[in-house]
């Protein structure tokens, strides 16, 4: 069996065809590689948008789980305050009756 020998032109277009199949394939790859990292960032992107959109959500939850424990403290010190003035202004009242007997029996003894 005879191997069919390749001249000097042909050995070169086969190189030459081997040259630009490898550029073709290295450009392509290039384009892969720069699509797979646009795709890479934007889905970063996203994920650290999401991220900060569950902060803020979580962190304004907490924020409003603790107004409404102040408001809730807040009402129970007004109800304990206000109860205070009553009692107070109730004790106020029965000593001013007092005071205002003492000195009536005062001029009177007089």
């Amino acid at each position: 069996m005879k191997v069919p020998l390749m001249t000097k032109a042909e050995v070169l277009k086969a190189i030459r065809d081997a040259e630009e199949n490898a550029r073709k394939i290295i450009a392509k790859s290039e384009l892969e590689a720069t699509d797979i990292i646009t795709k890479a960032r934007l889905s970063a992107t996203e994920i650290i948008q999401s991220g900060k959109a569950n902060s803020e959500s979580a962190s304004q939850g907490i924020i409003s789980e603790a107004r409404g424990v102040a408001e809730k403290e807040a009402k129970k010190v007004t109800k304990g305050g206000e109860s205070s003035i009553n009692s107070i202004h109730d004790q106020s009242r029965n000593n001013r009756k007092k005071a205002v007997k003492i000195i009536l029996d005062a001029f009177r003894s007089n």
